[in-house]
């Protein structure tokens, strides 16, 4: 049978195997019956040194680079870790978890990328696992993990109410008998089998239920059972002082993460230049004549959409991710920004500003439209940006052009360098790319534009 700790790390047998590690000095040298593993999976790749782990530091890291190349890489060869799969692995890989989930939570802050990521990549390799194992194997170790995971009969849907608040699981996927959760096949029948006509509950079961639901709940409760032992860790640096191994691991994982993300990902590139799609310090001489206008203060009657549609939106991308347009994936502030200092402390000053400079003051009367501008960033209708609220909605992406004409035309003053510009933020681009090229550019963070109505 295979081992629980191949899906759940945090079992009790994967907690034995660490247990059974003792000193942490050896993970960072070769190790033979690892590579022995890794070089005698079926169809595995050995002709990449990259992708074959030496040591359980590697494997580690390879966890990583597994998921983003899973991700990201258009041409990602399925071969290249297909160690990753193979069930003799699973003691080394227990360790390879608990070393890389410490590492993260000591070097980066909870609800940072990194911890998202190592919480996705989690989840998204107990997926990948379960399709590659025989039906039969799959069933006995889905039983296995979820008889650990659900430690007692009769459970109310509030068991899960941590995986349904962090948005990984919807009350909706489930199935309840008066606020109790149903996986079970029997349970099933005999309390809504006689509620379908023409429908046979064990085909109703299959549909609602079935193998798909029971896989998914084991996954979800993984990753935040994941999360979950990462916020420990990391409150328990107050009063431990983390292994010299972990945190120099802690420090691999930002390189590795940053080096192999740069392929895939403009915001984690090093330098940038290009056509000004760089982040960095606002230029506020590029700014477009519709946001120096906004930014000097708007009457009322154009305050609220020039405010929390244009300028939220036009600040923050300008500042952390002006080449949004050209991505084709979905990006987070805390993607760029990971601990929201530069959005509490350099965008959202300059918005507010704004809002003060118009007429009358936009909150002096409508206080609530900081809420609105904490949504259009993305963190959930309350008074600030704060990240365990990210996600709950949508950072918006900067109106067109076309839009600002329609519905704020009285800041929309054309002048020669808007011509074939379509958005603000290409505007934005273009002219710091020029001011580069001519050697006139010059960054300012406060946000007060020296155009003057140009």
């Amino acid at each position: 049978m295979v081992m629980a700790s191949f899906l759940n790390p945090l079992s009790n047998e994967g907690q034995s195997i660490i247990k059974e590690l003792g000193s942490l000095n050896n993970i960072s040298i070769e190790n033979d019956e690892l590579l022995d593993i890794v070089t005698h999976t079926s169809r595995q790749t050995i002709s990449r040194p990259d992708v074959v782990p030496q040591t359980i530091v590697d494997l580690a890291l390879n966890r990583l680079k597994w998921y983003i190349e899973r991700k990201n890489n258009k041409n990602y060869n399925s071969n290249d870790y297909a160690y990753l799969f193979n069930t003799d692995i699973v003691e080394y890989d227990t360790i390879a978890f608990h070393i890389l989930a410490q590492a993260i939570a000591t070097h980066f802050r909870p609800n940072s990328r990194e911890v998202r990521l190592f919480v996705e990549s989690q989840g998204l390799l107990i997926e990948d696992r379960l399709t590659k194992l025989l039906t039969s194997e799959k069933r006995e170790l889905v039983e296995d993990v979820l008889s650990g995971l659900l430690v007692e009969d009769g459970l109310e849907w509030s068991f899960l109410k941590d995986v349904i608040a962090s948005k990984k699981l919807s009350l909706t996927d489930l199935v309840l008998d008066e606020g109790e959760i149903i996986l079970d096949r029997d349970e099933f029948i005999y309390a809504y089998g006689d509620k379908f006509e023409n429908r046979a509950p064990e085909r109703m079961y299959d549909i609602l239920i079935g193998e798909n639901l029971r896989e998914m709940i084991l996954t979800k409760l993984i990753m935040q059972n994941s999360e979950n032992y990462m916020s420990h860790i990391h409150e328990m640096l107050r009063t431990i002082e983390p292994h010299p191994i972990i945190v120099e691991l802690g420090e691999q994982v930002e390189k590795t993460i940053n080096d192999t993300m740069s392929e895939y990902s403009p915001y984690y590139a090093r330098g940038g230049g290009g056509f000004g799609g760089s982040a960095g310090k606002l230029v506020s001489e590029a700014f477009p004549p519709c946001i120096a206008n906004t930014i000097k203060g708007v009457s009322s009657g154009g305050r609220n959409d020039a405010i929390v549609l244009l300028l939220t939106s036009f600040i923050s991308y300008a500042r952390l991710y002006p080449a949004i347009f050209g991505a084709d994936t979905t990006v987070k502030v805390s993607d760029i920004d990971a601990d929201l200092n530069i959005t509490l402390n350099e965008i959202l000053p300059i918005i507010y500003e704004a809002a003060e400079n118009c007429n009358p003051p936009l909150f002096s009367d409508q206080p609530q439209e900081k809420v609105n501008i904490t949504s259009k960033l993305g963190f959930g209708m309350h008074e600030e940006p704060d990240l365990e609220n990210e996600g709950e909605t949508t950072w918006y992406t900067p109106m067109s052009c076309e839009k600002i004409k329609m519905h704020l035309p009285q800041l929309c003053k054309e002048n020669k360098d808007c011509a074939k510009i379509n958005n603000p933020l290409s505007y934005y681009s273009r002219k710091k790319w020029l001011m580069n090229k001519n050697g006139t550019q010059n960054g300012d963070s406060n946000g007060k534009s020296s155009q003057d109505g140009n």
